[in-house]
C-alpha cells in the first residue's frame, strides 16, 4: 500500500510514477485526494462538535435545562451524522487506496529488455515429455484430478528431493533461514501481499473455511512478522520457504499445456527477505545474483529480463526474470523472477523496525524463486539430452541424491 502522507505531499510526483503503468491508475489518484480532502474535512467538524459538547457538558451545574438538553441533543446527533459520513468517506478513499498499485523504480524500463545472456543456447531438441516418458504421467493425474495435474514417478522424484536439497543448502549458505510455511493462509495475507484484488482469478479457495490456498510461498514468508516491530540489527532477516503451490491459471487454456510447464500444483523454493529501506537495492541484485549461481551450477542456459512496467504485479517496483532456453520448444521461457516491492507489502502487513532512539518505519520487502522445480525439471531434461534419449544430470544434483544420468525412456501416452 502506498503512503498517503506521500500523496499528499508530492501528488503531481505520485501522478507521474503511476502514469507509466497506466492511465487508470494516475486517475485513480485525484479520486484518492479528493476523497481524502473530505475526510479530512469531516474529521475537522467532528472534533469541533466533540469540542463544543465537551465545553456545554462543562457549564452544566446541577440538571440540564430543556434548552441545554435540546442543544446536547442537537450536537449528539449532529456528531452521530459527521460520524457515519466520515466513516463512510474513509471506507471509499481507503478502497481506493488499496487498489493502487506500488509506484515503479525509476530505473525499471519501460519494455521489457535483455540485460545478458549465458550459456549455449539456440539448441533444439526433444521436449520434456518425450524424454520423460512414464516417468511424468499425465494422463493418469488427469484422471484422478483434471487436466494439468501430473504423477512425478521413479527417478525424477528424487531428482526433484535433490533439486530442493542443493537449492536450500546453497541458500542457508548465503543466510536464508530454510521454512515449511502453511499453504492454507487467510485473506488478509494475500491481501498483504498484493496478490488480492490484483491476481484473485488465479487463486484457489476453499468453499467452506475462510481460506485460500497459495501460489507462492511468498504469500505466507510476508506474513511471517506481520504486526511486528524488528530491531534495525534484526535486519536483514532472510528466509528460503519450500512448499507446494496452486494456482487456477485462469486464462491460460490451450497454451503451454502440454506437460509440466504450466500446472495447477507445483512445487518451489522462494527467497524472501525484509530489509532496511536503503538496503533494498542492493538486495534485489543479490536475490538475482544467487539465481544465477544456481543456474549456473545446473549448465542451464539462460538470460536475465529487466520486466517493463507495464507488466509488473501490483506490488513490485522493479522486476528481473531470469528465462531457460529449452531445446523442446526451440526458446527462452520464464524459470525465476525476483522482485523488490519495497515498503508495499511492509504497509499492509504492518511490519516495521525500529533504528535506535528512532521511531518505528516499514521495513522493505523483497521475493525470488530460488527454484520452480517442475520448470527446472524440464531445462534439465531437455538441456542435458543425449542423442540416444538419455539425460545427463549435474553434478550438484547427483551429490544430493540424484542419478548421473537418466536412462532413455519408452513412450507414454499424454
Amino acid at each position: 500500500m502506498l503512503d498517503i502522507r506521500l500523496i499528499r505531499s508530492d501528488p503531481d510526483g505520485v501522478r507521474a510514477a503511476l502514469a507509466r503503468r497506466g492511465a487508470d491508475a494516475a486517475a485513480a489518484v485525484d479520486r484518492l485526494l479528493a476523497l481524502d480532502e473530505q475526510w479530512r474535512r469531516l474529521t475537522a467538524a467532528a472534533e469541533e462538535v466533540r469540542a463544543e459538547q465537551n465545553r456545554v457538558s462543562r457549564t452544566l451545574r446541577g440538571a440540564p435545562s430543556p434548552e441545554q438538553r435540546e442543544q446536547m441533543a442537537g450536537l449528539a446527533a449532529s456528531g452521530r451524522e459527521l460520524s457515519d459520513q466520515e466513516t463512510s468517506v474513509r471506507t471509499q478513499r481507503d478502497q481506493v487506496l488499496a487498489a493502487l498499485p506500488n509506484l515503479p523504480a525509476p530505473d525499471a524500463p519501460d519494455a521489457d529488455t535483455e540485460l545478458k545472456a549465458v550459456g549455449e543456447a539456440g539448441r533444439t531438441g526433444r521436449d520434456h515429455l518425450a524424454l520423460a516418458g512414464p516417468l511424468i504421467d499425465m494422463e493418469r493425474g488427469a484422471r484422478l484430478s483434471g487436466s494439468r495435474f501430473a504423477y512425478l514417478r521413479g527417478d525424477l522424484v528424487m531428482v526433484e528431493l535433490a533439486l530442493v536439497s542443493f537449492v536450500l543448502s546453497r541458500l542457508r549458505e548465503h543466510g536464508f533461514e530454510p521454512v515449511i510455511p502453511p499453504v492454507l493462509v487467510r485473506e488478509q495475507a494475500l491481501f498483504g501481499t498484493g496478490m488480492l484484488p490484483d491476481t484473485e482469478q488465479q487463486i484457489y479457495r476453499l468453499a467452506d473455511d475462510d481460506l485460500y490456498l497459495v501460489g507462492t510461498s511468498e504469500v505466507s514468508l510476508a506474513s511471517l512478522h506481520a504486526g511486528e516491530i524488528l530491531a534495525a540489527d534484526e535486519l536483514p532477516r532472510r528466509y528460503a520457504g519450500f512448499s507446494t503451490c496452486f494456482r487456477r491459471e485462469a486464462g491460460a487454456a490451450g497454451k503451454d499445456t502440454r506437460g509440466i510447464f504450466r500446472v495447477h500444483q507445483f512445487d518451489k523454493v522462494e527467497m524472501f527477505a525484509f530489509v532496511a529501506p536503503e538496503q533494498s537495492t542492493d538486495e534485489h541484485e543479490r536475490l538475482l545474483a544467487i539465481e544465477e549461481s544456481i543456474l549456473q551450477a545446473l549448465r542451464i542456459p539462460y538470460r536475465v529480463v529487466a520486466i517493463a512496467v507495464g507488466d509488473l504485479g501490483a506490488s513490485a517496483a522493479k522486476k528481473y526474470d531470469c528465462e531457460a532456453w529449452l531445446p523442446g520448444q526451440g526458446r527462452y521461457r520464464e524459470l525465476t523472477s525476483c522482485s523488490n516491492t519495497t515498503d508495499f507489502q511492509a504497509r499492509r502487513l504492518d511490519v516495521r523496525y525500529r533504528a535506535e532512539g528512532g521511531r518505528p518505519a516499514a521495513v522493505h520487502t523483497l521475493n525470488g524463486t530460488a527454484t520452480a522445480v517442475g520448470r527446472t525439471i524440464i531445462a534439465l531434461l531437455e538441456n542435458g539430452q543425449q542423442d540416444d534419449g538419455s539425460v545427463v544430470l549435474p553434478e550438484p544434483l547427483v551429490a544430493h541424491g540424484a542419478p548421473a544420468v537418466l536412462p532413455a525412456q519408452r513412450s507414454s501416452t499424454v
